[in-house]
């Protein structure tokens, strides 16, 4: 459903009310992006995006709801959305030489147009694009990255990024548990890893697994890229999942799964060099948060503008107009952080604080925007037709993962008053 349409503006009841509805628009993002961030973007990068606009309506739309229903990922699509060539576009496919890696402000508008058609399929999608790619860009050493890098960018080899555990979540940093133990043999050293990883999505189409695992030696986090078909690797599905039901998380057990020291990420050597992951890739969330806003916002807009209750057009009412109201500004605002902080890594300002405020507050704002585009659809905001009710249950699994609200504030706070209030 388009964004930029000028019927949202409904007659505002007042026989003195200057009528002045808004002009139609030509960008991608109209209305949803009311204060034109969009013109951030040069015309190469929007027509980029306008290619991948006409494959999620023409192609993914059609099928979503079926798939959300019977939680499977469509995997059909996949091959026609790494086709489309949006990491890194080819000079001539559209953007720069792909020596020249895209800017984040693109980067940051692909995820939103993802997000804002299915959070399932951003998040599948920045599972390579942003956190397995940081994993090599951070983690990797230049010779690594030197082979690794265009095998990531053009999908031949394929990740994702493992650091959760079943008993660990938001206090990872000193509760990572799987473990890795160094052995010398005549072909060289080899790792051992022992322990297991939750909550891993696309981890069971993925090459290779980024695991991260304690050195027994020494007690520091290290990186390792596993095959996801080794000895001792075994996945299994998450199911009876409420929220991302299209996203296919694993259960990863790892029993004595033996990886050589080529694979192990050689500028991973603490938690630390984790941590400088996170603070790039978090960023990446919020751009989903604030995508599935403007989705949710589109389609109760569309709703409302084209249902009729008591005679009368529903986007007639003054509740319905406050609602939308708020609606945008809670899409406008986020739209605006992220497009800021975008601004500032792009000049390689990454700080904790700066990340983990634009995650915790563009959810916090998702979280009502969705709840309130279930209330404007009414009782058919609980079914898929609308997609509401997708969006609605989806943002639940935005709000926890890369960092819970409480977590991000507690980093905020820490910045903001100089001590730390995490349990030691």
């Amino acid at each position: 459903m388009p964004c930029g349409c000028s019927a949202w503006v409904a007659k505002m009841g007042s026989a003195t009310a200057e009528q002045t509805p808004l002009p139609e628009k030509t960008r991608l993002y109209g209305v949803c992006d009311y204060y034109d961030a969009e013109s951030l973007l040069t015309g190469d990068e929007r027509r980029v995006l306008g290619r991948l606009r006409s494959f999620l309506d023409r192609e993914a739309r059609p099928v979503l709801a079926d798939y959300w229903e019977r939680g499977e990922f469509p995997t059909h699509l996949e091959q026609p959305l790494i086709d489309l060539d949006l990491m890194e576009p080819a000079e001539g496919g559209a953007l720069r030489p792909r020596s020249t890696p895209a800017r984040g402000i693109y980067q940051g508008f692909r995820i939103f147009e993802l997000a804002r058609t299915d959070a399932s399929l951003a998040t599948w999608y920045t599972a390579q694009a942003g956190l397995f790619r940081t994993a090599i860009r951070v983690g990797a050493s230049a010779e690594q990255q030197e082979k690794w890098m265009p095998q990531v960018i053009d999908f031949s080899l394929k990740g994702v990024f493992s650091l959760t555990e079943p008993e660990s979540g938001s206090d990872i940093a000193g509760g990572l548990s799987t473990t890795a133990r160094r052995e010398k043999t005549r072909d060289g050293d080899i790792w051992v890893l022992d322990g297991a990883k939750r909550w891993i999505g696309g981890a069971a189409t993925a090459d290779v697994l980024a695991v991260f695992a304690r050195d027994v030696a020494d007690g520091q986090v290290k990186g390792f890229l596993v095959d996801r078909e080794a000895d001792g690797v075994a996945l299994e599905k998450i199911r009876g999942k409420t929220s991302l039901r299209m996203m296919q998380n694993a259960h990863i057990t790892l029993s004595s799964v033996r990886v050589p020291e080529s694979m192990r990420l050689h500028n991973v050597n603490s938690f630390r060099d984790v941590a400088a992951m996170l603070r790039a890739m978090r960023s990446d969330v919020a751009w989903i948060a604030t995508g599935i806003q403007a989705g949710a916002f589109e389609a109760a807009l569309s709703y409302v503008t084209g249902r009729h209750q008591f005679g009368r057009p529903l986007g007639s009412f003054q509740l319905i107009q406050e609602k939308l109201a708020r609606m945008l500004g809670n899409v406008t605002a986020s739209l605006s952080l992220v497009v800021r902080l975008t601004e500032q890594q792009a000049k390689g300002i990454y700080r904790d604080q700066d990340s983990a405020l634009a995650k915790m507050q563009t959810c916090l704002l998702m979280r009502e925007t969705v709840a309130l585009a279930r209330e404007l659809v009414g009782g058919n905001g609980i079914t898929l037709e609308t997609d509401v009710a997708r969006f609605h249950a989806d943002a639940e699994a935005v709000y926890s993962y890369e960092g819970t609200h409480d977590i991000n504030a507690l980093i905020i706070g820490r910045a903001l008053t100089g001590v730390s209030a995490f349990a030691p």
